[in-house]
């Protein structure tokens, strides 16, 4: 059908550059792509795309290069796009205008959009092809994050109206789309805050009364068209993003979210019926295809498997009861209003859901096909069902079977393990290293519930699994060689050391284990069998701190078998004889034997590296380097050599391989150990720097493309910049890259930039002040970028963290501290900023931020006391804010606070009290008393931190030999209160992004910046206090028998006790310098 709003000229224009867009030739491909880029600017254009998309006699390949386009305008052009800070970006593809400037983005009307809203919706209902319903079906949901439901509200009717015709089998294509339509719009809520899931709920309240009723007859014993589980499969995501972290709520009157539980989920009688789906949907029975028995044609191969529409149903029911049995299972953890909810589940529902998890778990040992997402799942529910007294009971006469007939063979190594072992070495062991796989793979649920069944439920499971497994590895000992199951060994070990810290931590089981890695690991490590070597390595990872009953000999030959295996010919093997290293070089003795082949060893690290990129390899080379320090010195140019030559063969690999880019950063962090090593030779560095500042200049300077290694990077710099006594021209390269980057995309780094900032301050103030680098706008001075960041990062109070804003407030007293004489001009800058901030904080609960404005101020003050005091009286609050400063040094706990008040405060005493306002005059005995109460303090401190014996304690862990885990009568208990405590927020209206990305929650609040280094680290504050008041005593005698007359008798003391106490350290100091 013809839209008679659509221009067709336009139209046919379009698809002609469509289709030549897949042009070999690349001057009309050329050409036609350059077209599509500048349609977005066209008036009507998302229209003319949704015409050619609908359009089934458009060849195939041209509807779907519409349908991409359709999805890139909607989300790029529908509303403009802002940073952070809320500023517009440029255009997603570079464009600029003739005169260089970014080109002003493209910008849909509200014609274009609201007719672009109601096509879409008609065209993917009726759109039959996966893929371009699913580009559709995404273009919907980057629309509804804007528009719905405020500008959008016919969308949910419309979608309602659709599932409605599910009784009319012609309508079954309308159906679908309509349900994966409207779980695009729930998705858009699943992570929101309660108080943000207002439109959610109004969807569950109007639409569960429609599904609910399909989805009961789709999981029925009679329905088992592709059809049916498609649309199961939708009905079930929509209920996964509807409850997953919240039962929903009704909604007020205005619309906003309730906080009372509505009637449509949040109790057990509404929700007992989709329970009942889910068991339903996880009992139905799939026959192989051979059967000829419904549902037909279940295919044959494992991977059309798994994407089979009625294995990815199961997979669904399966994951929903997981998650609710983990937020819901354990009542005395879940949140208050769904306590009785959760009672009812954890006695009612939970064990209920038993009968068909244990049922699916019992396809494989029975001969029958199941998915391992399936079996994951499952396995995942029946670990949280161990913890749990009433479903533990049910399933303690099924433990053997759930142990030996599920779990065992689930962690055991499969045909085609064993295949890529041997023939795909890289992929073998990329798997065995993802951290993705605690979500997707059934052998490591499998670990996990057998440790947490030995774990909680000892009693009933260790002693049965152990003599298990050892009969395992008797049998294997006895068996000859060529008809010795590997396999099964393999798995008694891995099972052996996955249950390491609970048999270390018993000392009944603790002695056993040096026979057991005597008899069963040790000859494995010369085994023909090249996962029972590899097996063998990751034994000693598990068992490394076990202790050796002999003179040291085991010990020796362990270490020295790992080394051979370090050049196996299986890289598996060296990846796991790498990581096994780590281990055996904490332990006591290793160094007699593995100093002498230090060279070698790190040469084997290198060429495993240079074979391929894994994070923990690199891992135990930093644990090496850390281990023998002081033996690295010899190699340390040789190691950052070949670190950094790894870290650019590993980005070099490209953005797809996560494996190389993990050890990317963790060549980065072992080139930092490196450095921290031999911060006691800095001449060193000399020698790396070749090296280094390319690395370093390239992650900074490539506008966020190497953003995953930027805080590495400036780790990195911070040692080339604080260690060395002086900084190259090549050095000083990056610190307009610090600038630039904080400008344009590593805005979040400003903690990690100010320490090198504040070095390249503290080396070369001549040079700082006086460079200068070409910016956009033209030149600006080193000095003024630094001013740039500190008043953008204080203005940015919606965006900076108050730990970031102090962070940035150390850089004017880097600039004060060591440009002195030198910065006058921006002293009226520097307070501008830090005053007007204080008149924020006078009130704040916690005074961290508060203090460091002071120590800013007492900078200022120390660098040039009358032009500071003169800033103050320009403003007229110099009385207030000493006053209030003066009070506020009562509650100083950090060093860096107490010592710049001290010498901040004294240093107006520098001033002749003839020259000082009145006011100010006045407050000289205060400013006095408080600046020696607290160098007082300090001086006490410092003399019983040196006192105190630094040496802790150590308290042994209690012996728990004797427990073996909980009564079947009860459920496991767990300690960790902190977790409970961020769930409880999190449940009590918190942001799940918020959680998820660690934002928004508790900064650390009472941080100091003392961290801070300058010219004044060497300044004692309490000769300070000595030889200000001697000077303005000798200056002003009268003046200052008058202050001392106002001082209480105690600061009198305490001055008396302080002028003593430097006249005996100097005098001692004159002692000791020898004669000539």
């Amino acid at each position: 059908m013809v839209d008679s709003t659509v221009d067709m000229t336009q139209v046919e224009a379009l698809h002609v550059a469509l289709q030549q867009s897949f042009s070999p030739d690349r001057s009309i491909r050329d050409p036609a792509e350059a077209a599509i880029k500048q349609f977005k600017f066209v008036p009507g254009a998302p229209q003319m795309l949704l015409h050619i998309t609908e359009e089934k006699q458009v060849q195939y390949e041209v509807r779907q290069a519409a349908a991409i386009q359709l999805k890139n305008i909607c989300r790029e052009c529908w509303v403009e796009r802002v940073s952070y800070l809320g500023l517009a970006l440029p255009p997603t593809d570079g464009a600029t205008n003739p005169d260089g400037t970014p080109k002003k983005p493209a910008l849909l009307s509200e014609v274009d959009k609201a007719a672009s809203r109601g096509k879409l919706i008609e065209c993917l209902l009726s759109e039959p092809d996966k893929s371009i319903r699913d580009l559709m079906a995404e273009t919907l949901h980057c629309i509804a994050i804007h528009d719905f439901p405020d500008k959008w509200p016919e969308l949910l009717p419309v979608l309602l109206q659709a599932i409605a015709q599910n009784a009319d089998p012609s309508q079954a294509l309308r159906v679908h789309n309509a349900l994966l339509a409207m779980r695009k719009v729930c998705k858009r809520y699943e992570y929101k805050s309660r108080e943000q899931r207002g439109p959610l709920n109004q969807i569950v309240m109007q639409s569960f009364a429609l599904i609910l009723p399909l989805a009961q007859r789709l999981s029925g014993p009679n329905e088992h068209s592709l059809e049916a589980a498609l649309m199961l499969k939708q009905i079930l995501k929509i209920f996964w993003s509807s409850t997953q972290f919240y039962l929903p709520n009704g909604n007020n009157a205005d619309g906003s979210a309730s906080a009372t539980p509505s009637p449509a989920l949040a109790n057990p009688e509404a929700m007992g019926p989709w329970f009942e789906v889910l068991k339903a949907v996880l009992s139905k029975p799939l026959p192989e295809a051979s059967t000829g028995l419904e549902p037909k044609n279940q295919p044959t191969s494992t991977e059309e498997r798994n994407a089979w529409p009625w294995w990815k149903v199961k997979k669904w029911a399966a994951q929903i009861m997981t998650r609710l049995f983990s937020r819901y299972g354990i009542p005395n953890y879940a949140e208050e209003e769904v306590k009785e909810f959760a009672t009812y589940f954890s006695r009612n529902v939970a064990p209920s859901f038993l009968t068909p998890v244990c049922e699916t778990l019992n396809l494989r040992p029975s001969g029958q096909f199941c998915t391992d997402r399936v079996v994951h799942y499952c396995l995942n529910f029946i670990d949280l069902a161990v913890e749990l007294a009433p479903t533990y009971k049910l399933l303690k006469p099924h433990m053997d079977f759930l142990l030996y007939k599920v779990c065992f063979p689930a962690m055991c190594l499969t045909p085609e393990d064993i295949d890529e072992f041997e023939n795909d070495p890289h992929e073998f062991v990329h798997k065995q290293n993802s951290p993705l796989a605690d979500f997707y793979d059934p052998r490591m649920s499998a670990i996990t519930l057998v440790t947490s069944a030995v774990k909680h439920r000892g009693k009933d499971t260790m002693t049965p699994l152990l003599l298990f497994l050892t009969e395992i590895l008797k049998r294997y000992n006895a068996t000859d060689e060529a008809n010795r199951n590997h396999v099964e060994k393999d798995c008694a070990l891995l099972t052996f050391g996955s249950l390491s810290d609970i048999l270390i931590s018993k000392k009944k089981y603790a002695n056993e284990l040096e026979g057991l890695m005597i008899s069963s690991v040790f000859p494995d490590f010369n085994s023909p069998v090249g996962f029972l070597r590899c097996r063998a390595c990751w034994m000693v990872q598990r068992f490394s701190e076990i202790p050796w009953s002999d003179d040291g000999t085991h010990l020796r030959n362990l270490i020295q078998l790992v080394l051979q295996r370090l050049s196996d010919p299986a890289l598996p093997v060296q990846i796991e004889a790498s990581k096994a290293l780590r281990f055996l070089i904490e332990v006591e003795g290793a160094d007699v034997t593995l100093l002498p082949v230090l060279p070698q060893i790190l040469n084997e690290y290198f060429r495993i590296m240079n074979e391929i990129g894994n994070d923990e390899v690199v891992a135990a080379l930093q644990v090496i380097i850390d281990t023998f320090g002081e033996h690295i010195k010899p190699h340390a140019i040789a190691l950052v050599t070949e670190l950094s030559s790894a870290f650019r063969n590993y980005i070099d690999a490209g953005e797809d391989d996560d494996d190389a880019a993990m050890a990317a950063a963790q060549c980065l962090e072992c080139i930092n150990t490196v450095l921290k090593g031999i911060c006691e030779h800095p001449e060193l560095y000399k020698g790396m720097e070749p090296h280094l500042i390319p690395l370093v200049l390239q992650i900074l300077g490539n506008d966020g493309e190497y953003l995953e290694y930027v805080e590495f990077a400036l780790d990195t710099l911070t040692f080339l910049t604080y260690f060395p006594l002086q900084l190259s021209p090549q050095l000083w390269e990056a610190f307009p890259l610090l600038y630039f980057a904080y400008e344009n995309w590593a805005f979040d780094y400003l903690i990690l930039m100010t320490p090198p900032i504040n070095n390249f301050i503290l080396k070369d103030p001549q040079y700082f002040l006086a460079a200068a680098a070409d910016t956009p706008d033209g030149s600006l001075k080193y000095i003024d970028m630094v001013f740039n960041i500190v008043s953008k990062t204080i203005a940015s109070d919606d965006r900076a963290s108050e730990s970031e804003q102090r962070k940035a407030l150390t850089l004017y007293m880097s600039v004060l501290h060591n440009c002195t004489g030198q910065v006058d001009a921006y002293v009226p800058t520097i307070n501008d900023i830090v005053l007007a901030k204080l008149g924020q904080q006078v009130n704040a609960e916690i005074p961290s931020t508060r203090h460091v404005l002071y120590q800013v101020l007492a900078s200022a003050l120390y660098y040039n006391p009358e032009l500071e005091l003169r800033e103050l009286e320009t403003r007229g609050i110099t009385h207030q804010i000493i006053s209030q400063w003066i009070k506020e040094t009562d509650h100083m706990d950090g060093w860096l606070s107490q010592k710049m008040s001290v010498l901040g405060l004294l240093s107006i005493l520098r001033i002749p009290a003839s020259s000082l306002p009145q006011h100010v005059g006045t407050m000289i005995p205060d400013i006095i008393s408080a600046a020696v109460k607290l160098a007082a303090k300090m001086k006490e401190d410092a003399e019983k931190e040196q006192n105190e014996d630094d040496g802790k304690i150590e308290t042994e862990a209690g012996d728990d030999d004797e427990w073996e885990g909980f009564d079947e009568d009860e459920d496991v208990g767990h300690t960790d209160e902190a977790y409970m405590s961020a769930m409880n927020k999190l449940s009590g209206g918190g942001d799940i992004s918020q959680f998820l990305l660690g934002d928004g929650w508790d900064e650390d609040e009472d941080d100091d910046v003392d961290d801070f280094h300058s010219p004044l680290d060497n300044l004692d504050e309490v000769h300070f206090v000595n030889d200000v008041l001697k000077e303005a005593y000798q200056r002003e005698p009268e003046i200052y028998q008058q202050v001392q007359a106002a001082l209480s008798a105690e600061t009198v003391a305490t001055c008396q006790q302080i002028f003593a106490a430097v006249d005996s350290q100097r005098n001692q100091a004159v002692h000791v310098i020898p004669s000539s």
